[in-house]
């Protein structure tokens, strides 16, 4: 039994990346596939794609690596707000990852959306994770 499903999905990118995998199959939820979403619109990813298969389904991810050192584009993802711990922040406070150059992804009442789209909406909410 899972008890932090958004860390587990994390984990199975980071894992992947590191092994240099092209594709990673992950469990899927609406909560997943919006993460998922954002990190392709984001360019951390080369491709997705929504499998129905099973009762749960599957999230099929094609990794992105660069073309000369063959280092996986995604450096660091880091959980931030955790089962233990939430971590909410008012659109006022919400952070900036890298001066600008990383996603901070957060759950608001809007959906899930980057830190730059919640603070243009004026929102706030649960700051799920950091990418660069």
């Amino acid at each position: 039994m899972l008890t932090d499903p958004i860390s587990d999905y994390l984990t199975r990118i980071r894992n992947a990346s590191r092994a240099g995998h092209r594709v990673v199959n992950i469990p899927a939820s609406n909560l997943k596939k919006e993460v998922t979403k954002i990190l392709f619109d984001q360019g951390y990813i080369l491709s997705y794609k929504f499998e129905d298969d099973t009762v749960q389904g599957n999230i099929k991810i094609a990794l992105k690596y660069d073309k000369f050192t063959k280092a996986p584009v995604i450096k660091k993802l880091q959980r931030v707000s955790k089962p233990g711990l939430r971590k909410y922040t008012g659109s006022e406070e919400l952070p900036r990852v890298l001066n600008g150059l990383g996603v901070a992804i957060v759950s608001t009442s809007h959906g899930v959306m980057t830190s730059k789209q919640a603070k243009q909406e004026n929102v706030g909410g649960e700051v799920l994770c950091y990418v660069y």
